[in-house]
């Protein structure tokens, strides 16, 4: 790999924090290093004796073990997910939409996709979805502060698509997804997740999401509760669609439906609050044609 590319202020922080560029650089697959990359390098916050006296353990004694080594990408998403979940008073709120006139619209889509050469996901219509929430519900696409004392308020809605690479997990974004179409978000959703499964991903394209959709539906579950990314205040989950029986009447109609997995920094978000942007979310879902306007 060629030299690393970083500032004076990047590398100054890298000396302070003890973090090797090199190394880093080639574990995230690339050559420039941006200040964010350095958020959590070299384990985050410190463990105490305490801390290690868990893991501190000689478990050959229990069977045979095998050591296989955790990269320095994995390390670093460790301590940002562990100072995550220790900061963050996080809560999660469930909810499911009715996909089918999405499902119906898709299909009917599907010639024009394959023309266009474009992979046509309901992820597209998530990511077009939550970018019209955003602006709906502002407060939702803000950060605190780091001192906690003011919100900072964006204008403008990046969307982050966590995606589960071989060598961990990584957050391309979607730029001005408000502004952009469908088509648009389909192919460069498909764009930035191939390239970050071979760690090909510029520093610009990471970082400054407004809200990030992490979505295990192609591998199923039926909920979970994701971590919030700081400095993001909200995560969007999503799980596989079922079919759920909706009673119209007396009459038992099949719909498929999305289960939608809500994580909120509860110092920023109360539930109601939550649960009314969800409500507007499955809202959006369930009319295509609110999405696209």
């Amino acid at each position: 790999m060629s030299e690393v590319i970083a500032s004076p202020t990047v590398r100054a922080l890298a000396r302070e924090k003890g973090v090797n560029l090199e190394e880093l650089a080639r574990d995230l697959g690339r050559e420039t290093i941006a200040r964010e990359d350095l958020s959590g390098a070299g384990g985050g916050r410190a463990a105490s004796a305490g801390d290690r006296a868990y893991w501190d353990v000689d478990h050959a004694q229990f069977g045979p073990v095998h050591a296989e080594p955790v990269s320095r990408f994995a390390q670093v998403a460790a301590g940002n997910l562990a100072a995550a979940q220790a900061l963050i008073p996080a809560v999660t709120h469930h909810d499911r939409a009715d996909v089918s006139a999405i499902e119906a619209f898709r299909a009917r889509l599907k010639p024009e996709a394959q023309a266009r050469g474009v992979k046509l996901t309901a992820l597209a219509f998530h990511t077009r979805a939550l970018a019209r929430a955003l602006r709906a519900f502002p407060r939702f696409n803000a950060s605190l502060s780091s001192d906690g004392k003011s919100l900072v308020l964006k204008d403008y809605v990046h969307i982050g698509i966590a995606v589960d690479a071989a060598h961990g997990l990584m957050v391309p974004v979607i730029r001005d997804a408000d502004r952009k179409g469908l088509w648009q978000i389909a192919s460069e959703i498909a764009d930035l997740a191939a390239r970050a499964q071979e760690r090909k991903l510029r520093s610009d394209e990471m970082g400054g999401a407004s809200m990030t959709i992490t979505n295990l539906g192609g591998i199923g579950g039926t909920a979970f509760t994701p971590i919030v990314n700081p400095p993001e205040v909200a995560i969007l989950g999503l799980t596989r669609t079922e079919t759920v029986t909706v009673w119209d009447g007396d009459q038992p109609r099949p719909v498929p439906m999305v289960p939608l997995d809500l994580s909120y920094d509860h110092r920023v978000i109360n539930g109601a609050e939550a649960a009314r942007f969800l409500a507007h979310y499955a809202q959006l879902l369930a009319d295509p044609r609110r999405i696209m306007l």
